[in-house]
């Protein structure tokens, strides 16, 4: 940021410098220039002042002129042309000086009927005066470049480095760092920023305890209450029935699922990072969910396949995997129809970029109205009569990972989940069917 706000203000100061600069050099070139013509013209007035003195108080013409009155006023190494007028309407002419000026500055001046005067002196030395000239404003120009410049660097740090300060804070405070941070910069809109998240890292600390806290304290009444429905379960699964046993075997498996879940869950929030993670292999995180939604597809008259790369996978936290897979088999029970099919395999998003491991749940029902489409990610939205949360929380579990969740074809509906993190193969490498 510094480098372009430096970059900025040199350039409109560079542009401000050659707008002016070269005008004033411009300037300072001519004003020699009328400064030698001036003085010129000044000894030819004094010239011809002296030549019509001359004529009145004596009666001479100008053939019988004293030109010592006159050669004073004529510059070192210049020439004074006296041009006058003669019998018989002829003009002659007297010299006043040296016999010739190379490259000569010339001013003239007529007298009327007395004649008419010409003075040439050499012009380089008005050419010197006027490179001397230019060269002092150059180094004017130059001395105010120069402190222009510093102004801007020293501008250009000063509002420079308190973004940085400020920008380096908000991440901070993003990746949960909320410890305060007394400085302040003189700037009266950044000391607001920074007052600004002083008050929200105080807020964001504090309901981050009470959330945490409610966590905690949700995850143990939960945790209590499973248990005691799960030694109930047991005192069941000692029943004579066996069928009474077998159900609640199944529904104590139930309950410790449920209980692995809130775990994970709770573990979950207290974990920040999704990219330091060891790589889990998908198809066995999906194989569990795809044998618990057998039976109710089953029920249904339908069928739930899993295909995919066994050795794929990815750096992804397990539960919010199937979490995310089990609320889309749910919606293709819900709202699809035929075969509901999950595969995974790799799709590479650019040529310049690494694979991904992508996740589909397709069906083969109507699929999702046009309509309806772009609504169907949006938490309470729901065409069905469900309570619209559940694809909104998907997304939400795997953009937590840093991957993404899209609808990828409408009709019929397939959803693609892609794994925000490069692809990890084992040794050996197999594309299975589960088996219905």
């Amino acid at each position: 940021m510094r480098r372009r706000i430096l970059r900025s203000m040199l350039t409109v100061l560079t542009i401000t410098t050659v707008v002016l600069g070269v005008p004033l050099v411009y300037t300072a070139w001519l004003w020699v220039e009328d400064i030698t013509r001036n003085d010129l013209q000044t000894r030819l007035d004094g010239i011809a002042t002296e030549i019509i003195a001359q004529e009145h108080d004596r009666g001479t013409v100008v053939g019988e002129l004293d030109i010592r009155s006159v050669a004073p006023l004529v510059p070192k190494d210049g020439k004074l042309t006296i041009v006058y007028p003669a019998p018989q309407d002829n003009a002659s002419r007297m010299d006043v000086g040296v016999d010739e000026v190379p490259d000569p500055l010339v001013e003239s001046l007529a007298m009327g009927t007395s004649g008419s005067l010409r003075l040439e002196v050499p012009s380089g030395p008005m050419h010197s005066m006027q490179v001397q000239a230019v060269a002092v404003v150059a180094l004017a120009v130059l001395a105010s470049l120069t402190a222009a410049v510093s102004v801007a660097v020293v501008t250009a740090r000063r509002v420079a480095d308190p973004l940085r300060d400020v920008a380096a804070r908000a991440a901070r405070l993003a990746m949960g760092d909320f410890r305060p941070d007394p400085r302040r910069h003189g700037i009266s809109e950044l000391d607001r920023v920074s007052d600004v998240l002083d008050s929200a890292t105080v807020e964001i600390s504090g309901r981050l305890q009470r959330e945490h806290a409610l966590v905690a304290d949700v995850s143990h009444q939960l945790r209590s209450r499973l248990t005691a429905v799960r030694l109930r379960l047991d005192e069941l699964s000692t029943h004579r029935d066996p069928e009474v046993v077998a159900e609640a075997d199944e529904a104590m498996a139930q309950v410790d699922r449920l209980t692995d879940a809130i775990d994970d869950l709770v573990r979950a929030a207290r974990d920040d990072d999704a990219t330091d993670r060891d790589p889990v292999p998908v198809m066995d995180e999906l194989r569990g969910v795809v044998a618990e939604w057998t039976p109710p597809f089953a029920e249904a008259g339908r069928t739930l396949v899993l295909l995919g790369d066994e050795s794929l996978s990815a750096p992804f936290t397990g539960f919010r995997l199937r979490e995310v897979v089990a609320v889309l088999i749910d919606n293709a029970l819900m709202h699809g129809g035929g075969t509901c099919t999950v595969s995974v395999r790799t799709v590479r998003p650019g040529a310049d970029r690494e694979p991904l491991v992508c996740v589909e749940v397709a069906d083969e029902g109507d699929g999702i109205r046009d309509e309806l489409a772009p609504h169907i990610f949006d938490r309470g939205f729901s065409a069905g009569g469900s309570t619209g949360v559940g694809l909104a929380l998907a997304r939400a579990l795997v953009e937590a990972d840093g991957g993404r969740l899209e609808l990828q074809r409408r009709r019929p509906a397939l959803f693609a989940v892609f794994l925000g993190s490069s692809v990890y193969r084992s040794q050996s490498a197999a594309t299975v069917t589960e088996p219905r």
